[in-house]
């Protein structure tokens, strides 16, 4: 699932977000329509609340409060007025919960799987390369070899995307040459948990992880320093099938499930990367300007599944 948002200082319009989900995507998108006023001139404001979060234990009862007069982000300050300035920086906002034996695994076994899980996270969400439309070839290397249709239809979606099949419902990629990423730090916020497999997942060990990103990214045109946010939610689901029961490869992760929420990312372009919108975008072409079912990327609280497939519009970015 996901959404698009754009904004700069005085007011701004709507970007846009879409959803993707499923063993292959769906994607949706939306826009907001959102007042910033230069902090500055609002002497009786009190200073934002930097204050690190403790880590997400489970899932929250609300949304984080928004402010009426948002801060505007800034080449220095890219999550200024966002409750990302408060979440992890990239790997550090992944932290795998503590181990113990489970189902067919050991202690061992299983710290090792949700250190293996992590390393894909970081690897589809905030490797630098990936992120400036690099191939996810650690990533894809951490797919077992015998899910051959998951690994195939992955490959495919890099090579020729299309709607039903592509790569940014599971990897965040940007449009080469078209934005660079505002400094180092995207910020992270989620959490992962293990279980014994019930069911059809009998005889697995299954980890599942919800997790956020926040991206700043500025146009890669001489001089830009217009800085829009976008915020990718993402779920997935790993088997780790016992080997004694099924065919697996040690070390290797099968993907069972991924959903992916996309805010501020343009709603009808399937070329394989994400396309944030800009404020002075959305002022130049107002048509642009995104309608539909408004969503809040920040809010955590509800099931990435609940929500609306249509292209929509983000209330804050």
């Amino acid at each position: 699932m996901g959404w698009d948002y754009d904004g700069h200082n005085g007011g701004s319009q709507s970007p846009a977000a879409r959803i993707a989900s499923g063993a292959v995507g769906i994607v949706v998108a939306a826009g907001l329509v959102v007042l910033v006023l230069r902090p500055e001139l609002m002497p009786w404001r009190d200073a934002e609340d930097t204050t690190p979060l403790a880590a997400e234990t489970g899932r929250p009862s609300a949304a984080p409060s928004a402010e009426v007069f948002p801060d505007l982000p800034t080449l220095r300050e890219p999550f200024r007025g966002s409750p990302a300035v408060r979440w992890a920086d990239g790997a550090a906002g992944i932290q795998p919960p503590a181990a113990r034996a489970t189902g067919w695994m050991s202690k061992a076994q299983v710290e090792a799987a949700l250190l293996r899980t992590k390393e894909f996270l970081v690897a589809a969400n905030l490797d630098p390369a990936v992120l400036k439309g690099g191939k996810p070839a650690v990533a894809l290397r951490l797919i077992d070899p015998k899910q051959p249709d998951v690994r195939a239809e992955l490959e495919k979606s890099l090579t020729a995307p299309t709607e039903t099949n592509d790569p940014t419902s599971l990897f965040t990629r940007f449009g080469p040459g078209e934005v660079r990423p505002v400094g180092t730090v995207v910020k992270t916020r989620g959490r992962m948990t293990v279980e014994a497999g019930k069911g059809k997942d009998a005889g697995n060990v299954i980890v599942r992880t919800d997790y956020t990103f926040v991206y700043p990214v500025v146009k890669t045109a001489p001089g830009s320093d217009e800085v829009a946010r976008t915020i990718v939610r993402r779920t997935l689901v790993v088997a780790l099938p016992d080997p004694e029961k099924f065919e697996a490869t040690p070390g290797r992760l099968s993907l069972r499930e991924w959903n992916a929420g996309l805010a501020n990312s343009a709603c009808d372009v399937f070329d394989g990367f994400l396309h944030p919108q800009f404020e002075s975008d959305l002022a130049a072409d107002p048509d642009a300007t995104p309608s539909g079912p408004e969503q809040d990327p920040y809010d955590r609280s509800k099931d990435l599944g609940e929500a609306s497939q249509e292209c929509g519009t983000v209330s804050r970015t």
